[in-house]
């Protein structure tokens, strides 16, 4: 895992943030659970309720696009689903060269994209 992206590309949104509430904007060194609740609360302006659903990952909830945003400001860390598109992205561009009429020439720059964006994707490499 990055310092700032979370790279498991299956972390579901609430698992994501969990993680982020309990560990980046209200970390065990701020005090007891309680108090961290209340840290978080007060950080990302949510109300104490929507906070513990979200720190004992409710099965019931679900997060937000804007909640999510919240988070990524608050924490520096960025969702992994937008990693993943983003390899995905890289990949389809690279396929794309493989059409023109110059396809021999790119072949080898194809084959090493690929090649990095499986090794990032699958490892948990920093890149």
């Amino acid at each position: 895992m990055s310092e700032n992206r979370l790279e498991k590309s299956d972390m579901s949104a609430v698992e994501f943030a969990q993680y982020a509430v309990r560990e980046r904007v209200a970390p065990a060194s701020i005090g007891s659970v309680k108090a961290r609740q209340r840290h978080a609360s007060r950080r990302l302006g949510w109300t104490p309720n929507r906070v513990k659903d979200v720190w004992y990952a409710d099965p019931r909830i679900a997060i937000g696009a804007d909640e999510i945003r919240k988070i990524e400001e608050a924490t520096g860390l960025r969702y992994g689903q937008q990693e993943l598109r983003t390899i995905e992205e890289l990949i389809i561009r690279a396929d794309a060269l493989l059409d023109g009429p110059e396809a021999d020439f790119f072949r080898p720059f194809v084959d090493a994209i690929r090649a990095m964006a499986r090794i990032v994707d699958r490892s948990g490499a920093k890149g």
